[in-house]
C-alpha cells in the first residue's frame, strides 16, 4: 500500500503517514476505498467573516446521474473537515465531522470557526476513503482594523455551451483574496445546438433537474479551481430559475407551467442553488423564498452590500424588453422590493467601511439608445427605485459607493450621475460592470461605448469576455477589466483591456 493510501485518524485529524503535501486542489486518492471518487465536484468555501468561513463540498461520484443524486446511495454519510495554516496540514487550526445528507443531494456546508481575523487558511475533506481536493480560504479582518489590501474579482454569467471556463482559471491564477460571483451561475435551458460543448437534457424543471445542472457545471476544472483558490460571495440573477423572472411572475411560457408548478420549479431553484453554494444557514430555503440580501464587512476597508434583484422586484414595466416606457418612472415601483431598499439605505448610512460595495445583478447606470429606450429588466425599468437609492447616497453622506454588476455580457464602466439628463451634474458614484464569462460566445474587439453620446457617463466598454480584478486599499481601488480573446478555444491568455482609478472622496473613475 502506498504512503498516500495510509492516511488514518488520529485523535480526530486527519494525518499522513509519510505523504508529501497536497498540492492546492490536487485530489488524493486512496487505493484502500471501494467505492468511487466522491469529490468530482472539487471544493469552495464562502462568507467569511473575522472568525469563521463556510467551507463547502458535495459527494457525488458520478455527478451527472439523471436522478441529481450524484450516483450516491440513499443513505447519510459521514464527512470529515480540517483547517490549517499551511498546505501540508501539520498544524491544524479546526476540525470536526458532519453529516451529508441524501435529502440535501450530500451537500456539505460547515462553519469553521475560531479562526484569526485577516489570515489564510487551507482545508479539506475526508469521506469514504477518499481524501478531497485542497482549498485556500481566508478570514475577514476584525471590525475595527483596516487590515491588510486586498485583491477582490468578480464575475457573472457563465453558459456551459458558449464556451470553456478559462476566465475562471485566469481569477484562479490571479490568486485573489475574495471572489464575487453576480449572478447566471448556470443556465436552465435544455440542450442547443452549435456550442462548444453541450447541457444534459431538456430545460431544467425539477429539483432533480436543477442539481444535475449544477453537477455539470461544477465539474469544469476552471471553476472547480476558482473555488478553490478564495472564499466566495454569491448571489443570484435570474437563470438559476428561469430567464427575466420578477418576484412570482414568469417572463416565459415555455414550457407550459400552472402556478402549482411554477412555484414548485422556483422551490426546487432556490433548494438547488443553497446545496451547491458555499452559504451560511441564514440563507436556508424556506419554501419558495431565500434570504440572499445580507451585509458582509471586510474590518474598515470596506463594506459588501449583497442584492437580490429578482426575489421581491415588481414585474418589469410595459413587458418587459428595451423600449420606451413611461410606467418606469412610477414611484412605486422597486426592483428590490421596500424591506430590501430600507435595508440597503440603512446599512449604507452606517458608513462601516471606507468603500460601500454594492454586489447586484443588473445595469444600475442610466443607459438609454436613440429612440429614447431603455432596459426595463434592468434598473432603468425601476427609476424612481434606483433615484431613492442615489438620493439616499447623497443625504446619507456614503463617501465612496461603488455598485458592482454582472448580467450584460459585456464590460462597462460607469459613473453614477445626480441627474443622469444633466450631463454636468454632480458624480455621486461609480459602476463596475463585469463582462461574462462564456455568455455570447467569444465577442468582439470593439470599445466604442454604444450610444455613448447621450450617455457621457458611460466611460468603457468591451464586448470580450473575462471578468473584473480589483485592488482594494484605503486611499483607492484600481479596477483592472481582463478579458481572454476566446472562450471556443481552451486555455487562452488574459489581458488587462483597461484600467480605472476611484480615489477615496472623489466618486467617479479616473484614469490609471
Amino acid at each position: 500500500m502506498s504512503n498516500l493510501s495510509r492516511r488514518i485518524f488520529i485523535l480526530g485529524g486527519l494525518t499522513t503517514a509519510g505523504a508529501a503535501a497536497l498540492q492546492l486542489g490536487s485530489p488524493a486518492w486512496s487505493a484502500a476505498a471501494v467505492t468511487p471518487f466522491p469529490f468530482t465536484l472539487g471544493v469552495a468555501s464562502g462568507e467569511p467573516d473575522e472568525s469563521s468561513v463556510v467551507l463547502w463540498t458535495r459527494l457525488a461520484p458520478t455527478p451527472t446521474n439523471a436522478d441529481g443524486q450524484g450516483g450516491m446511495p440513499n443513505a447519510d454519510v459521514a464527512v470529515d473537515w480540517q483547517v490549517s495554516t499551511d498546505q501540508s496540514f501539520a498544524a491544524l487550526v479546526s476540525s470536526g465531522t458532519v453529516t451529508a445528507r441524501y435529502a440535501q443531494a450530500h451537500s456539505v456546508h460547515v462553519l469553521a470557526g475560531g479562526l484569526a481575523p485577516d489570515a489564510e487558511y487551507y482545508y479539506r475533506f475526508r469521506a469514504q476513503g477518499f481524501i478531497s481536493p485542497v482549498g485556500r480560504t481566508r478570514t475577514a479582518p476584525a471590525p475595527t482594523t483596516v487590515g491588510r489590501d486586498f485583491t477582490m474579482a468578480f464575475a457573472s454569467c457563465a453558459h456551459y455551451e458558449s464556451g470553456y471556463y478559462t476566465a475562471y482559471r485566469r481569477m484562479a491564477d490571479d490568486r485573489p483574496d475574495l471572489i464575487l460571483h453576480l449572478g447566471d451561475y448556470i443556465y436552465e435551458g435544455g440542450a442547443g445546438t452549435g456550442g462548444v460543448r453541450q447541457h444534459l437534457g431538456s430545460e431544467i424543471v425539477s429539483l432533480a433537474d436543477y442539481r444535475r445542472r449544477y453537477a455539470l457545471y461544477r465539474s469544469d476544472p476552471d471553476l472547480q479551481a476558482a473555488h478553490a483558490i478564495a472564499p466566495w460571495l454569491v448571489v443570484p440573477d435570474d437563470h438559476e430559475v428561469e430567464n427575466n423572472y420578477a418576484n412570482m411572475v414568469r417572463a416565459d411560457s415555455s414550457p407550459v407551467l400552472t402556478a402549482a408548478q411554477w412555484t414548485a420549479r422556483r422551490t426546487a431553484a432556490y433548494q438547488a442553488y443553497f446545496e451547491n453554494m458555499p452559504l451560511r444557514a441564514a440563507a436556508t430555503p424556506s419554501g419558495n423564498s431565500i434570504q440572499l440580501y445580507r451585509r458582509v464587512r471586510w474590518g474598515t476597508l470596506a463594506t459588501f452590500h449583497m442584492l437580490d434583484t429578482r426575489q421581491f422586484r415588481d414585474d418589469q414595466a410595459c413587458g418587459d424588453g428595451t423600449k420606451v416606457c413611461a410606467d418606469a418612472d412610477l414611484t412605486n415601483r422597486s426592483i428590490t422590493g421596500a424591506a430590501q431598499e430600507a435595508w440597503l439605505l440603512d446599512g449604507l448610512g452606517q458608513r462601516l467601511g471606507t468603500w460601500d460595495l454594492i454586489g447586484q445583478q443588473v445595469f444600475f447606470a442610466r443607459n438609454v439608445n436613440s429612440a429614447g429606450a431603455m432596459n426595463m429588466d434592468a434598473w432603468d425599468g425601476y427609476r424612481a427605485s434606483r433615484s431613492r437609492i442615489q438620493q439616499g447616497i447623497v443625504d446619507r453622506g456614503v463617501r465612496n459607493p461603488v455598485v458592482l454588476t454582472g448580467d450584460v455580457h459585456a464590460s462597462w464602466g460607469n459613473d453614477l450621475k445626480a441627474d443622469y439628463a444633466n450631463p454636468s451634474s454632480a458624480t455621486i458614484g461609480s459602476e463596475l460592470v463585469c463582462t461574462s464569462i462564456t455568455s455570447g460566445g467569444n465577442g468582439s474587439a470593439t470599445t466604442t461605448v454604444p450610444n455613448g453620446s447621450l450617455n457621457p457617463h458611460l466611460r468603457f466598454y468591451s464586448n470580450r469576455r473575462g471578468y473584473v480584478r480589483t485592488h482594494i486599499t484605503p486611499s483607492q481601488i484600481t479596477a483592472d477589466f481582463r478579458s481572454v480573446a476566446t472562450v471556443t478555444e481552451h486555455g487562452a491568455a488574459a489581458t488587462t483591456a483597461r484600467t480605472f482609478v476611484i480615489h477615496d472622496g472623489q466618486p467617479g473613475l479616473a484614469d490609471a
